[in-house]
């Protein structure tokens, strides 16, 4: 079984074609490298947080995505509002991941404490927001990507071995 995944890359220049993405494709060349997930959607939108959030409702309701990936929009800038759409659309908050992340970010860049990227569950999909730039993204995703398995497991009734907690 693959878990159905969805990259959603948040970027305004990117949107309008003003900057080449590479975070999204960093993103499936890792989860693709891993064998253990199926990308039914690659989306870039501009940091627009009703757009970002119907895009979001739209690959966890209505395409069933098991994980969404986003990139991008986690800073302090005015746009940047990933981590409220995220926040937005979530039924149970998983802060678990995010905060991971930023750990492990901190023993590269003390700037990493800047970072508002959320984790958060909407129904049956696990929704995680990875930081903007390609490197961060690789390091963050290869952090947690051998935890995620589990986590879906759990989360879509799965993983038995556990008895349903983590």
């Amino acid at each position: 079984m693959k878990w159905r995944t969805a990259i959603i890359t948040v970027s305004d220049s990117g949107y309008e074609g003003w900057r080449e993405d590479k975070s999204g494709p960093m993103i499936r060349k890792i989860l693709e490298e891993s064998g253990e997930y199926e990308i039914i959607r690659e989306k870039i939108v501009p940091d627009d947080q009703d757009k970002l959030e119907e895009v979001l409702c739209v690959c966890a309701d209505r395409e069933k995505a098991d994980l969404i990936l986003t990139t991008g929009g986690t800073g302090f800038s005015q746009r940047d509002r990933t981590p409220e759409a995220t926040m937005n659309v979530a039924t149970r908050n998983a802060p678990g991941i995010a905060e991971a992340m930023r750990v492990l970010s901190l023993q590269v860049t003390p700037r990493a404490m800047l970072s508002r990227g959320a984790s958060v569950i909407r129904n049956e999909t696990l929704i995680v927001n990875l930081p903007g730039s390609p490197k961060a993204v690789k390091e963050c995703l290869e952090f947690i990507l051998s935890s995620l398995p589990h986590g879906l497991g759990i989360l879509k009734g799965l993983d038995e071995e556990c008895g349903g907690s983590a």
